[in-house]
């Protein structure tokens, strides 16, 4: 058995094992799993499913018998306290398997905590936070989708979105304690979720996650001010993302890939705009019949609007975002990424 539990979890990513789960349970037991979930992760966990390739007898067996130990500690510790879980686990599983149970557990159920904030309307979220402090503006945001942040942060007064993402970045652990009052003072406008343990919130990673999902116009105002307020933040910041800039940094095999999905409209656009480094880079990638007619687009156009320009670039920044995200292309980030020819 344990050979079979090394081979598929080497098979199978969580996403994968947990689409395993659903087909071992049969199509009426999983229609009522569905029920539960986001239009999103329905979504994800069917396409999972689609791609499920035929798995062993022995393999279902110990993605099925993990999923079990999963359910059983979440819910011994929910009932009975970590110290209980603890004790009740290693006697059903061992020490070993215990412990790997609870720190999985452990880190799932963080996740949890501030649920209803992942849920709520981008809208809704920004109502409830407007008139708050920025320090539970920033907290709050700490437990939110990456794209809600966003949504929020650029809907706030230009001070306020400086302070808020430097509140976020310096976010590191909150206790339980916290996240309890946090949530009571909020519970009537969302819904309480308890967490169990130390919860990892905030943070450098986070902030560029945001940024990435922000409109050019508030990201460059952002980076503008954070350039003068704090360059070392602003730079940690910049090396986790991906902004129109960084475009001199890629190497032009990676280039010309993404110039392939550019509509040729915004690549105008977006070079008119541009600064004299990130045009001789793109110009020098594209073919000289493009070039020419890039350039005599760039002439007659005119009076065109910061808002397009920045538009447009952020078109090509999230062409280039979804082509790493797919693997297509690797960016190096902050010299962290060594790549192997």
């Amino acid at each position: 058995m344990a050979t079979a539990s090394g081979k598929s979890k080497a098979k199978l990513s969580s996403a994968g094992r947990a689409a395993a789960v659903i087909v071992a349970l049969g199509a009426e037991h999983a229609s009522g799993v569905y029920k539960h979930l986001r239009e999103d992760e329905i979504e994800r966990l069917s396409l999972e499913v689609a791609k499920l390739s035929r798995l062993s007898s022995e393999d279902l067996l110990e993605i099925v018998e993990d999923f079990y130990g999963l359910c059983i500690t979440q819910k011994v510790i929910s009932e009975g306290g970590v110290l209980y879980a603890r004790d009740v686990l290693e006697k059903a599983f061992g020490p070993q398997m215990a412990a790997s149970y609870m720190e999985r557990i452990s880190k799932s159920m963080q996740v949890r905590a501030l649920e209803f904030v992942r849920k709520a309307n981008s809208k809704n979220l920004m109502m409830m936070l407007q008139n708050e402090h920025p320090q539970t503006v920033a907290f709050v945001l700490s437990y939110a989708r990456a794209e809600q942040a966003s949504f929020v942060i650029s809907q706030l007064e230009k001070e306020m979105q400086l302070d808020v993402i430097q509140r976020i970045a310096k976010l590191e652990s909150v206790s339980p304690e916290v996240v309890n009052i946090v949530e009571e003072v909020l519970e009537r406008r969302f819904a309480s979720v308890v967490s169990v343990d130390m919860t990892e919130i905030g943070g450098v990673n986070y902030v560029a996650d945001i940024m990435n999902h922000t409109d050019r116009n508030t990201e460059k105002h952002i980076f503008d001010e954070l350039n003068r307020r704090d360059p070392l933040l602003s730079e940690n910041i910049r090396k986790l993302m991906f902004v129109f800039e960084d475009i001199v940094n890629l190497d032009d095999m990676t280039i010309q890939r993404f110039l392939r999905e550019v509509d040729t409209q915004d690549l105008a656009i977006a070079i008119k705009g541009s600064n004299e480094d990130v045009k001789e880079v793109l110009l020098n990638n594209v073919s000289r019949r493009a070039k020419e007619t890039i350039l005599t687009d760039i002439e007659y156009l005119r009076n065109v609007r910061l808002k397009d320009v920045e538009e447009a670039q952020q078109r090509i920044v999230n062409i280039i975002r979804s082509l790493e995200e797919s693997g297509e292309i690797v960016i190096s980030r902050g010299g962290g990424d060594e790549i192997i020819a």
